[in-house]
């Protein structure tokens, strides 16, 4: 999920939504979040029904959607895989 662009190079570079536990209801529409040992307050004002342990998909600060506990190990698993082959 994300957006890209194409520059004149004609590199294609891509914004990443990342998988958040949520920690915290700090606020109507606002909570803090897990993003790999980082704690991060973001908007919930996408989402709806967000409970403490659910996991959002999280871009620019922005909860955009639930995401089954299933899934968003499997991708941060992904991710941590991607960083050791680095």
């Amino acid at each position: 999920m994300g957006r890209h662009a194409i520059h004149q190079t004609g590199d294609l570079n891509m914004c990443l939504a990342i998988p958040a536990r949520i920690e915290q209801l700090t606020a109507a529409d606002s909570a803090i979040v897990n993003l790999g040992g980082v704690r991060k307050e973001v908007s919930l004002a996408l989402v709806e029904d967000v409970a403490v342990g659910d996991y959002v998909i999280v871009h620019v600060g922005y909860a955009l959607q639930i995401l089954d506990q299933e899934e968003a190990e499997r991708t941060l698993a992904m991710f941590a895989e991607m960083a050791r082959s680095a």
